[in-house]
């Protein structure tokens, strides 16, 4: 093979080798939604040759044996995650990490022959720069948001914490630097433009969702309900998949399911897929009146999430409102709307709260304002009364979060070079 010139203004003539670097764990949800699409998409390219996946693992998989799925292994794709050492300070932790990681991606790069770097999101995207700082090896970045704003407006970080500061320089260098952006919202691709980042070096995708795999399934509806015991077709049953606290809400979530429940009587019923312990969960359930038998609590595989999204018959996103949440993309939404339901979502979120209220995908609620829960839900009630809801609701997950967005922005920025 011709030797690769990793010089900025060139072009790759060779079929294409791409190291893809995902900030999330290989068994992380994260990964399985929005990254593995996108290696599909790219191993379909008939000009890319082959696909490096490396992964981060922290915690218990950190030093547990990593098996890449026989459904997503093909020629193309090979694996080999990068590894936090456990048990230290989270802080010295994540420094440590972008000190050794870079020279670890370095000898991967090397060793694979990439042509270029893809980090999924900008924490991803500043370890890819620190690769270009010592080897020029070009790099993009999707899933690219503000981080280390969100972080700093969510309150995990602060102002004046190391991790804040380093990656919101990192971020203005993947601004100046990256070969191409591919921001998750255009309310974000905007505000870049007016930063000075080209226009052409911008492409946006939302995070995309399989409306196909989440697509409402009547049997699979009826099963769950069954399963659950919920009191025959009319309960109505709410649906919320996430996490409470840091970007999303905490109690004023379950005031919330507390205020459908009121809403829709004694027939409400509420699912709760989560990775935070069920007994914390149920504790707060409990403190706003909600028993075991009104709420189902589980930690759900990914796998297993699009059939309780058909047992349901709306969706909350109860997520903080804070002014980078502008420029986010919730796939909770995605999979949401690719079910069909419609969605209770607080404003600013990305353009999905714009979409919800435009082109009735659901109804917008702010806890601050008073009386905008009850409205929001008796706007839920009618639309939840429109006849074949959820086929309506389909489309804008066809519209707005297909993989197709991910495909034209790949045929417009790559190969390397033709965004330059």
């Amino acid at each position: 093979m011709p030797a690769r010139n990793h010089s900025l203004s060139c072009f790759v003539t060779d079929a294409m080798r791409i190291l893809f670097l995902s900030y999330w764990g290989l068994n992380d949800g994260l990964t399985t939604s929005t990254v593995f699409p996108h290696l599909r998409l790219l191993q379909e390219r008939p000009d890319v040759e082959a696909i490096r996946l490396v992964t981060i693992e922290r915690g218990a998989e950190a030093q547990a044996a990593l098996t890449f799925a026989p459904g997503y292994a093909t020629p193309k794709i090979s694996f080999e995650p990068l590894r936090s050492k456990p048990g230290r300070n989270v802080i010295l932790n994540k420094m440590e990490d972008f000190t050794r990681f870079p020279k670890e991606l370095i000898r991967q790069a090397a060793e694979f022959r990439a042509d270029f770097i893809i980090g999924r999101g900008a924490p991803a995207g500043a370890l890819a720069y620190l690769v270009w700082q010592k080897t020029k090896l070009p790099f993009y970045v999707e899933s690219f948001e503000p981080h280390a704003d969100y972080m700093r407006e969510s309150g995990v970080w602060k102002a004046y914490d190391p991790r804040y500061l380093f990656q919101r320089h990192w971020e203005t260098r993947q601004k100046q630097l990256a070969q191409g952006l591919m921001p998750v919202a255009e309310n974000y691709r905007r505000q870049l433009i007016t930063e000075g980042v080209p226009a052409r070096r911008i492409v946006t995708v939302p995070c995309s969702v399989d409306a196909t795999a989440f697509a409402f399934d009547a049997a699979a509806r009826q099963r769950v309900r069954q399963r659950l015991g919920y009191p025959g077709p009319e309960a109505m049953v709410g649906i919320y998949v996430g996490k409470f606290g840091d970007i999303y809400y905490d109690e004023e979530a379950f005031a919330l399911f507390r205020a459908a429940a009121d809403h829709f009587g004694p027939g409400f019923r509420l699912i709760v897929l989560t990775p935070q312990p069920e007994a914390e969960v149920r504790r707060k359930l409990a403190a706003v009146g909600l028993s075991a038998e009104q709420a189902f609590v589980t930690k759900a595989p990914h796998a297993e999430v699009a059939d309780y999204l058909s047992a349901a018959d709306f969706a909350f996103a109860p997520i903080r409102p804070a002014p980078c949440r502008l420029f986010c993309s919730a796939i909770k939404i995605g999979e949401y709307w690719a079910s069909g339901l419609p969605v209770l979502v607080t404003p600013g979120v990305g353009d999905d709260s714009a979409i919800i209220e435009a082109e009735e995908g659901g109804a917008v609620f702010d806890v601050t304002r008073p009386g905008s829960v009850a409205a929001a839900l008796a706007r839920l009630s009618i639309l939840l009364a429109v006849p074949d809801y959820r086929t309506r609701i389909h489309e804008l997950a066809l519209r707005h979060r297909s993989s197709a967005r991910a495909r034209e922005a790949y045929a417009a920025l790559l190969p390397v070079g033709s965004a330059a």
